[in-house]
């Protein structure tokens, strides 16, 4: 696993697929800040509170200016039942075999799962904000948003 990036790091190229098979990548963001949110599996309780926070305040992220993806191992296929399950707007990334996870950096938790981190990278592929922890879901999303509001303010 590549070392945990951080505040200042510029971010790795994204180039994956998301539940509708379509190719997202972050150069072709057009400068927009992008909120990147890695979470360990669809459908589990922890990860459907957060997926569910970041849709019910997607509004808001997307008034600050910015894009919000969702990442796991899962596949497209497992992506889309829980997307529509919950009426995601966003796209959920299938980061099949973990290379964008290791990317990053990102920990597993408790050794075993996959960690729950939350990157709030700016318009330039800087990483300006990371928050990591498994267990308070809802708080990532207040953590992006002030991360989104004190790009705004810089």
């Amino acid at each position: 696993m590549a070392k945990a990036l951080g505040v200042g790091d510029r971010a790795p190229l994204i180039a994956l697929g998301d539940q509708d098979g379509i190719e997202r990548r972050s150069d072709q963001l057009a400068g927009r800040p992008l909120v990147l949110f890695f979470y360990p599996k669809d459908d589990t309780p922890g990860c459907t509170i957060e997926a569910c926070t970041f849709r019910d305040s997607h509004g808001v992220l997307t008034e600050l200016g910015a894009e919000v993806w969702g990442v796991s191992g899962d596949d497209a296929a497992s992506h889309r039942r829980f997307a529509e399950r919950h009426s995601l707007p966003y796209p959920l990334l299938a980061d099949q075999g973990n290379r964008l996870r290791q990317a990053f950096g990102v920990p597993n938790s408790l050794l075993v799962l996959p960690g729950r981190v939350t990157y709030v990278i700016d318009g330039e592929g800087v990483i300006r904000h990371v928050f990591n922890d498994l267990l308070n879901a809802p708080a990532h999303v207040a953590e992006a948003r002030r991360a989104l509001e004190a790009l705004q303010s810089a």
